[in-house]
């Protein structure tokens, strides 16, 4: 099993959730979060100040997939997240030593 962790811009959740719906992903994990990459943050201006926004807003998706759906999962979160600019994020692919629904006990790829 492949743990899929994508870090995207905030308005185009609703677009990578129903890609993934599309390709089958029966659920995932979706977190506020903030960071920083290459882009540094970025300056904005209120009410006439211009001020330094050194932490921007992402959102965390995590996925946990079969070994086989993994790849298609990645594809499919970078092709519905992409906006073509700096700081659309990054998708990491993670092993998953193992899994178990609470409410039934099922263990493996059965728990997914």
């Amino acid at each position: 099993m492949k743990m899929v962790v994508a870090v995207i811009k905030p308005f185009k959740l609703e677009a990578v959730r129903e890609a993934l719906a599309g390709i089958g992903v029966a659920g995932m994990t979706a977190c506020e979060a903030k960071g920083f990459g290459r882009q540094k943050g970025q300056t904005e201006i209120y009410r006439g100040a211009e001020y330094a926004v050194n932490m921007l807003p992402k959102v965390r998706l995590e996925i946990v997939a079969s070994d086989e759906m993994a790849p298609k999962i990645v594809e499919t979160v970078r092709e519905a997240a992409n906006t073509g600019t700096i700081g659309d994020g990054k998708i990491f692919v993670l092993d998953v030593g193992g899994a178990t629904r609470i409410r039934t006990g099922e263990t493996g790829e059965l728990a997914l």
